[in-house]
């Protein structure tokens, strides 16, 4: 009879124990304000007004600072409008994008935060300041699609809008588009720029004050065919991708990675061009470091919203 007695004594205290240990998990509504929460300390100077553990990690665009030190001196206002946050419960991690200013200028920022027991034990913040210091316009506001909800019939489960997303940079990596399942409406905005589709006399100019593109043979391409005309060739490999977070109310999954672009030759062919066969890439060894957060629905990649800032070649995550 003890027996009996210990054994169902060692149950319930491991029952209550699964039981305190999920009741301690931040779920999906207390991720997005801690978001809030942390945004908010780091406009205010106010590292204390965080819920840091004593021993949190933190990264600042790939090196190790620790809480005041960083966005933490540097900010000068709190988010815009624009901000995206993608809440993950399960991983219990949020991470997102948003527009605030540091140092009195606007600043494109990424984060991610990483709880364990109610506590943020690893925080990390990706920075990129506009050219010339001026917001574009496409960061003013966030696409009305990104922060939509995503109807049953078209939700995917977390761990396939996980592997949808890094489905992406291996299409990227390896110049076939194929490798990922892009939509037809995709399109891809970089540091408030849009990078695709691309081409086509409507499209405008890439870059604001540049030239309207001349009418030409080639049409608007779209995400796939970007790819797929060896566009990215010169990007050498996607290393240190990290795709931790997703969001099946919104659909919304997000990844970090750093571009390496070894620059061993400085030009690359381009496929189904009829306007150039072409193109000169005169650069330095680089790095890009950066953040991407892709709309997922129907198994279909439809938004894609990107950062990064250039970095010295084979560049640490700031991780290791």
């Amino acid at each position: 009879m003890r027996f009996v007695y210990s054994v169902l004594g060692r149950a319930a205290l491991l029952i209550f124990s699964m039981a305190t240990a999920h009741a301690a998990d931040c779920d999906r509504a207390c991720l997005v304000a801690l978001a809030d929460k942390y945004l908010a300390a780091l406009a205010a100077h106010d590292p204390q007004n965080a819920p840091l553990s004593s021993g949190v990690r933190m990264v600042e665009n790939a090196k190790r600072i620790r809480p005041g030190e960083g966005l933490w001196k540097t900010a000068s206002a709190g988010s815009t409008e624009f901000k995206i946050v993608v809440p993950d419960p399960l991983s219990q991690q949020v991470g997102g994008m948003v527009i605030m200013q540091s140092e009195g200028k606007p600043a494109q920022v990424g984060f991610r935060l990483k709880l364990a027991g109610g506590m943020i034990i690893e925080a990390e913040h990706l920075i990129a300041i506009p050219r010339g210091g001026e917001l574009p316009a496409l960061l003013n506001k966030v696409r009305p699609a990104i922060p939509m909800e995503i109807p049953y019939e078209y939700a995917d489960a977390r761990g396939r809008l996980i592997h949808i997303a890094k489905s992406y940079y291996d299409a990227v990596d390896l110049n076939n588009g194929s490798l990922a399942p892009f939509a037809s409406d995709c399109g891809r905005q970089e540091n408030g720029l849009r990078t695709a589709p691309s081409g086509g006399p409507l499209s405008g100019p890439d870059i604001p004050g540049a030239a309207q593109r001349p009418i030409g043979l080639l049409g608007m391409i779209d995400c796939r065919s970007q790819i797929d005309m060896q566009t990215f060739e010169y990007i050498t490999e996607i290393a240190s991708r990290r795709v931790e977070i997703a969001d099946e109310k919104t659909g919304l999954a997000l990844g970090f990675s750093d571009f390496r672009h070894a620059m061993e030759k400085k030009q690359f062919g381009i496929l189904n061009d009829p306007g150039r066969a072409t193109v000169d890439r005169s650069y330095n060894p680089f790095d890009t470091l950066a953040m991407h957060i892709f709309k997922i629905w129907g198994g279909q990649i439809h938004e894609i919203e990107a950062m990064g800032f250039v970095a010295p070649y084979n560049s640490p995550s700031g991780w290791e």
